[in-house]
C-alpha cells in the first residue's frame, strides 16, 4: 500500500509562494535539490492540479536539461518516469507522457489509488493538497522550511485545519535551509488519521 505524501518548500512563515506568486526565494540547491531527488525516487505516481502541473511539465524536455548539473538531469529523469494524475476542468489533453487527466478530485478514488499502489503517491500544489489534507488521506509531510519570511502569499497548509503530528526525520542544509519529515497521528477534530 502507498502512502500519500505532501512534499513543499516553504517560507518561515508557511507560504509556497508570496503574494505576488513569486517561489524564486525557494529554489534548492545543490545539496537540498539531491536530497529531495532521492526522497522522489519513492514516488511512482505525482498528483496535480492544473497550475503545478504546468509549472512541473517543464521536466519533460531532455533538451532543456542536456547541458545541466546531474543533480538536475537526475531529477528531470525521476520525474519522467513517474505516472502524472492531473485534476483539472480545462485541460483535456495532457501534453507529457506517462499523464492522464481527470476531471474531479474523488476522495475515495484516492483511497483505492493508496491501496492500489505498490510505491509512495506525491502530492503538490497547497490548494490540491488542501482537499487531500481536507478530506484526511494525506499520510506524511514533507516540509522544507526556508530561512526566508514573505509575509503572506499561498500557504502551505490549508486554513482551519488541525493536525497532530509525530516527526519522523529532520536534517539541516548548509544553505539554512531545514527538512522536517512528519506521518500524520489524526485530526484535532476527533478524526483518526489513515494509518497506511
Amino acid at each position: 500500500m502507498g502512502k500519500l505524501v505532501y512534499t513543499g518548500i516553504t517560507s518561515l512563515d508557511g507560504y509556497v509562494a508570496d503574494r505576488e506568486g513569486n517561489f524564486s526565494w525557494s529554489a534548492p540547491d545543490m545539496e537540498v535539490h539531491s536530497f529531495v531527488n532521492d526522497l522522489e525516487r519513492q514516488a511512482g505516481t505525482y498528483l496535480y492540479g492544473r497550475r503545478m502541473y504546468q509549472v512541473m511539465s517543464a521536466w519533460d524536455s531532455d533538451l532543456s536539461f542536456a547541458d545541466a548539473p546531474a543533480y538536475i538531469r537526475d531529477y528531470a529523469e525521476i520525474w519522467r518516469s513517474a505516472e502524472k494524475i492531473v485534476f483539472s476542468r480545462t485541460l483535456t489533453t495532457p501534453s507529457t507522457d506517462r499523464t492522464r487527466i481527470e476531471q474531479e478530485f474523488i476522495p475515495d478514488a484516492i483511497r483505492q489509488l493508496k491501496t492500489s499502489s505498490e510505491r509512495d503517491i506525491s502530492i503538490s500544489g497547497p490548494a490540491l493538497a488542501g482537499q487531500a489534507i481536507t478530506a484526511d488521506l494525506v499520510d506524511e509531510y514533507r516540509l522544507f522550511l526556508t530561512p526566508f519570511a514573505v509575509g503572506g502569499g499561498k500557504p502551505y497548509l490549508p486554513g482551519g485545519v488541525r493536525l497532530e503530528l509525530e516527526l519522523l526525520d529532520h536534517r539541516r542544509f548548509g544553505n539554512g535551509v531545514v527538512y522536517l519529515h512528519y506521518r500524520q497521528l489524526s485530526t484535532l477534530d476527533g478524526g483518526a488519521a489513515d494509518s497506511a
